[in-house]
């Protein structure tokens, strides 16, 4: 069975991610045990990611890269914000034990939705926040097989997404 539109789809793969032509990264790796399991087609995932895997079988090897503007995007210099400092206070006092560079904080917009953002910078009186994707402008390298795709159950495909073992349970 080839990869098509709502097939349930299991990869092995490894992730990589390299910005600004420096060395690539490891990012994120499955093995066989836990593969990355997803109903191809639904939109959910990059589209070129599914470009890449389309057609492919059970045994298929795969090794392909992403450009940063075609996967998570290119570095949008608006969603780096400098917040007053005071937004960080817990009890009256700045929470330095979580608002640190580099850690991943949650965080309501005015309108009461949750963003995740990651501190940038922390300066005397504010708090530099980059609320782009962790791996936005970066370029993208998946290498891996293609270990299992099926038909998607009707429940699957109703609630547009896999269900059971490794997929989604309810």
């Amino acid at each position: 069975m080839t990869i098509t539109q709502n097939k349930v789809v299991s990869v092995n793969y490894h992730l990589s991610a390299s910005k600004n032509n420096e060395a690539e990264q490891l990012v994120e790796q499955t093995s066989k045990d836990h593969p990355f399991v997803f109903l191809f087609g639904v939109g959910q995932l990059i589209p070129d990611f599914e470009m890449n895997l389309l057609n492919k079988k059970v045994g298929d090897t795969f090794d392909f890269k992403i450009a940063a503007a075609k996967g998570y995007g290119l570095v949008e210099q608006d969603m780096i914000v400098k917040i007053n400092k005071e937004a960080f206070y817990v009890d009256g006092k700045f929470d330095d034990t979580r608002v640190r560079v580099g850690e991943e904080l949650a965080m309501n917009d005015a309108d009461g939705n949750q963003l995740m953002g990651t501190v940038a910078e922390v300066g005397f009186s504010h708090v530099t926040m980059d609320f782009n994707h962790p791996l936005a402008g970066h370029d993208l390298h998946f290498s891996g097989e293609v270990l299992d795709v099926r038909e998607a159950t009707a429940d699957e495909l109703a609630h547009g997404h896999v269900h059971g073992p490794h997929g989604h349970h309810h």
